[in-house]
């Protein structure tokens, strides 16, 4: 009789998860990726601001991407600083302020469309114009990006692919 209560306890152990509160954010990525995410967004850019033109290959090293990317801590091509021209926006936050959660611990997996309109999650995104060449490998339907908050220009997110590496400036849309 003393097996009893070890069955007991073990019959409970392993039925928990059937009786776990259901998560509905179906698009939500397992955390076993979060180590490829960045731990943080860039820091306010605070040099001389860095001028590039269409077509500039951001490869920093041998076998990096030539879009701009993550290295390390570094968010390489994210050196702009605030008057660039490319993301002024007359109305920032028209749409509101995203509050899905920022980094490693909030990634989404993609759930179709393309630069001009994609989503996740039940949130609507825009890829910046000038940035849509950047994107151009992403997969809008299976590909995983974590969100983070971009200091330098006001009304845009930063959208960090998992897979690739790389990130585009993106426009919260609403639900």
């Amino acid at each position: 009789m003393r097996s009893a209560p070890l069955v007991f306890a073990a019959l409970i152990a392993f039925n928990l998860p059937a009786f776990a509160e259901h998560d509905d954010h179906g698009d939500r990525v397992d955390r076993e990726y979060s180590r490829t995410a960045p731990a943080q967004g860039p820091r306010e850019y605070r040099g001389h601001p860095r001028q590039y033109y269409e077509g500039w290959d951001f490869q920093d090293h041998y076998g990096h991407p030539y879009y701009p990317h993550v290295d390390g801590t570094r968010w390489v091509g994210h050196d702009t600083g605030r008057d660039d021209e490319h993301y002024r926006l007359d109305s920032p936050w028209k749409r509101g302020r995203w509050d899905g959660g920022f980094g490693r611990e909030h990634m989404w997996r993609l759930a179709g469309g393309g630069p001009q309109h994609f989503g996740f999650g039940g949130w609507n995104w825009e890829v910046a114009s000038y940035d849509a060449a950047y994107c151009g490998d992403w997969d809008w339907v299976t590909d995983s990006v974590a969100i983070y908050a971009d200091p330098d220009h006001a009304g845009w997110y930063l959208a960090y692919n998992l897979r690739l590496g790389t990130y585009v400036h993106v426009m919260y849309l609403g639900r």
